[in-house]
């Protein structure tokens, strides 16, 4: 499990707290995702690879650094994802973004991908995918396995609140993979949401409940 990394800082347990509770307003639901994103984005990539290259400040030259490679490519999971990407965007405007559409087959249970829309040259890009809840895992293994069809340099898998079913299957079926959380919840109950959880992502951050 030294590839799970759940995320406390005060800020964030408090922005947590807010966006759980169920009278919370679309808007300000937004606004939380998106901070929370943003504050996750600095453990998130903290390990990114840089490299050095000089520049000249208004008093001399000196060595400055640059995240090494193409730029970082934020993958939202369809449409809960969408929540997550400008947050963080903010804090690194180059980072591009492409899109995994996924839904689950309601005879089958299993993730089946309907739209797939990348940047080009992603072998060389470090990928952050967002999703807001891991709940069985399903979706964000699937995603996974389109991206590491593309060769990608590197791989991790972000998170608002995940469960242990899911973090069990990400890393029963990748476990290289990186996972950040700003929560581990209790468990998944009988309809698949996780417990205490925050509902519907998608539902909350578009106003469809």
């Amino acid at each position: 499990m030294n590839k799970l990394h759940i995320i406390q800082h005060p800020l964030i347990l408090s922005k947590m707290t807010q966006i759980r509770r169920k009278e919370t307003p679309t808007k300000m639901f937004k606004e939380l995702v998106n901070e929370i994103s943003a504050l996750m984005c600095y453990e998130i990539t903290r390990d990114l690879e840089t490299e050095e290259f000089e520049i000249e400040t208004p008093v001399s030259k000196t060595t400055g650094y640059r995240i090494k490679g193409e730029d970082l490519v934020l993958v939202p999971i369809l449409r809960a994802g969408l929540g997550m990407v400008e947050g963080i965007q903010n804090l690194m405007p180059s980072a591009k973004t492409g899109h995994i559409g996924i839904y689950r087959d309601h005879e089958t249970l299993q993730p089946v991908e309907y739209l797939c829309k990348l940047p080009s040259n992603m072998q060389n890009r470090d990928i952050i995918i967002l999703d807001p809840m891991l709940a069985t895992g399903g979706s964000a293994v699937k995603a996974i396995e389109i991206l590491k069809s593309y060769q990608v340099k590197s791989i991790r898998l972000a998170c608002l609140v995940g469960c242990p079913e899911g973090v069990k299957y990400v890393h029963e079926s990748y476990p290289e993979i990186p996972i950040y959380l700003a929560a581990l919840d209790e468990k998944l109950n009988e309809q698949g949401y996780i417990v205490p959880g925050l509902g519907d992502a998608g539902d909350r951050l578009f106003g469809t409940i």
